[in-house]
């Protein structure tokens, strides 16, 4: 469990890779400051509110501050002799860590950084925990006749955020000449490399993110969720490889990295209950798809920069709805119980951000002026380049 945190805390790495790489130099350094400083929120956060909302008994637990471990244990105790509750509180501390940065990639290049720091940390240190606690903290959802079924998040941590940067990408607006006279411009990222580090690092760290949910190091499940796991994006690659090409007419790298993480939040709902052609269907379902969510996006009018809203509430959708088409918990009410679960993980997600934006928009404002933009983030809110001496001869 302590080296699967290790390997969530990586995907920090490969975050602000992915996000720095598929944006303009210009904004390098602010995207990189918000993947900075996003973790220590979230660390923060959970320590402060997060992890009691998830995880208390009563209503007095639920209001207290600070962390307090279930049935007056400490740190030390068990959890079914397996590991610490200081080990169980650090590893979901990793997963609300993440929560907020997914959000950071739909709404980057326009949004002001104090605004979406204090979204931020409203969305890590409640509305994270409040949709984990319904299925992960014993809540109502895992109370159903037939329990909803999330093993890693594909829903409670993927798709949560996806709602949450579809809307914030809606109400902050669209990039600066993104969408003029019906036209769509592409602004391409600045560092291609750099992004794909970045999602090798998220899929190495995806291991730990899946593997680590297990709670043990039972051998048999533990090396079949890696197994789903892996096959589930290289599957989601070769469907993207495929489908880019049949729309576009040439190889889109970004495309295929995009596919890879489309396929890693597909299989992240059910990896514990497929085998491995179940596993690559739904992967290669996922990089098939979130070719069309990126085109989709486009036609509405939607500026989503690094595609978080095909790769994360899209394919979260998908891999949510898979447990209950195929793998072990295939039925009809399996299907029910997670179409239903995602609707209300959705709407909850969907209201919070949106009342939230909202406020923060009225009292602080979202968006940076129309010079700053032009100019660019990392100059005026963090006075310096990414990059001071590029094509300087000193």
């Amino acid at each position: 469990m302590i080296m699967a945190t290790i390997l969530v805390f990586i995907m920090h790495i490969g975050f602000a890779a992915l996000e720095a790489g598929l944006t303009r130099q210009k904004n390098t350094i602010n995207i990189l400051y918000k993947n900075s400083i996003i973790p220590s929120i979230g660390i923060l956060t959970y320590a402060f509110i997060g992890y009691n909302i998830m995880h208390a008994e009563d209503l007095k637990g639920l209001l207290r501050i600070g962390v307090y471990f279930p049935d007056g244990n400490d740190g030390f105790d068990t959890i079914d002799d397996q590991y610490t509750n200081y080990t169980h509180f650090i590893f979901q501390a990793m997963f609300a860590a993440t929560s907020a940065t997914i959000v950071s990639g739909g709404v980057a290049e326009r949004i002001k950084l104090r605004p979406f720091l204090l979204f931020s940390t409203f969305y890590i240190g409640l509305c994270f925990p409040i949709v984990a606690r319904w299925k992960w903290g014993g809540g109502f959802m895992d109370n159903w006749e037939v329990p909803f079924y999330d093993f890693a998040g594909s829903t409670l941590l993927h798709s949560a955020g996806g709602w949450a940067a579809l809307i914030g990408a809606i109400v902050v607006g669209p990039r600066l000449g993104k969408f003029t006279n019906g036209k769509i411009k592409a602004f391409p990222g600045h560092n291609i490399p750099l992004a794909t580090l970045g999602v090798f690092l998220l899929w190495f760290g995806w291991f730990g993110f899946n593997g680590g949910s297990l709670g043990s190091a039972e051998p048999g499940q533990l090396s079949r969720i890696f197994v789903t796991t892996g096959v589930a994006a290289a599957a989601a690659s070769v469907g993207a490889h495929f489908t880019s090409y049949y729309q576009f007419k040439t190889f889109d790298v970004t495309m295929v990295l995009n596919g890879i993480l489309a396929g890693l939040v597909a299989i992240t709902a059910g990896a514990d209950v497929m085998n491995i052609w179940q596993a690559g269907l739904i992967g290669f379902v996922a990089g098939v798809m979130v070719i069309f969510g990126v085109i989709f996006m486009d036609k509405i009018k939607v500026d989503d920069p690094v595609g978080v809203v095909p790769v994360h509430l899209l394919s979260g959708i998908w891999g949510t709805l898979a447990v209950g088409l195929i793998g072990e918990k295939a039925g009809l009410g399996q299907l029910l119980s997670q179409g239903l679960g995602i609707l209300i993980v959705g709407g909850f997600c969907v209201g919070f951000s949106l009342i939230f934006f909202l406020a923060i928009k009225k009292v602080f404002g979202l968006r940076v002026p129309e010079s700053v933009e032009k100019e660019g983030l990392d100059i005026h809110e963090h006075s310096m380049h990414a990059y001071p001496y590029f094509g300087r001869k000193e």
